[in-house]
């Protein structure tokens, strides 16, 4: 009973997925509930932890050290596992902000490519984000052509892109060589 209730705080749709499946005619094993409560499309995205802005943020703005596995272990404890695997990235629900601007998903690279990165997708266009982060941080993303949709670039590297009606905003960085295949 304990592990029930805990599930209906941490999974708000447990309770009723149970109460839906009781009614219904045929019995629901413990073990279906399970599995229903822990979809990743059932649960809200956690709320991001106090340290989202400068880990995540700094990491986005290419201010510091871009460690995959580091970032992967730091989004799995605050948001839980990825929601999916796709395109050579683990993707992640959040519910935070980065520079004021709502922020809907992280992206960390797996070790398929040959870059690191830490990518996130802010709910607003690449215009608004780019001044929320001058604003914010002081740090310019200029545009680097005159097209309708241009990538806009800071001098740190970071990179901000139309993603469908969103902005999306990453760092991404060639690996360092293994240590013993270093000149």
């Amino acid at each position: 009973m304990r592990l029930a209730m805990a599930s209906e705080q941490v999974f708000p749709l447990a309770g009723r997925m149970r109460a839906l499946l009781a009614r219904s005619c045929a019995p629901a094993s413990l073990a279906s509930l399970a599995f229903l409560a822990l979809l990743p499309c059932s649960a809200p995205a956690l709320a991001a932890p106090s340290t989202f802005g400068p880990v995540i943020g700094s990491a986005i703005l290419c201010r510091s050290h871009l460690d995959n596995a580091y970032f992967h272990d730091y989004l799995v404890s605050a948001f839980g596992p990825s929601y999916k695997h796709e395109g050579g990235a683990y993707w992640f629900k959040a519910d935070g902000t980065l520079w004021g601007a709502p922020v809907t998903d992280i992206m960390i690279s797996d070790d398929t490519s040959e870059l690191v990165f830490v990518a996130a997708v802010a709910d607003t266009t690449p215009d608004k984000l780019e001044e929320s982060i001058r604003n914010a941080v002081g740090v310019r993303h200029l545009s680097m052509d005159n097209s309708a949709y241009p990538v806009r670039a800071s001098n740190p590297g970071s990179k901000i892109v139309y993603f469908k009606t969103k902005s999306k905003i990453y760092c991404a960085k060639y690996k360092p060589l293994p240590v013993g295949r270093q000149r």
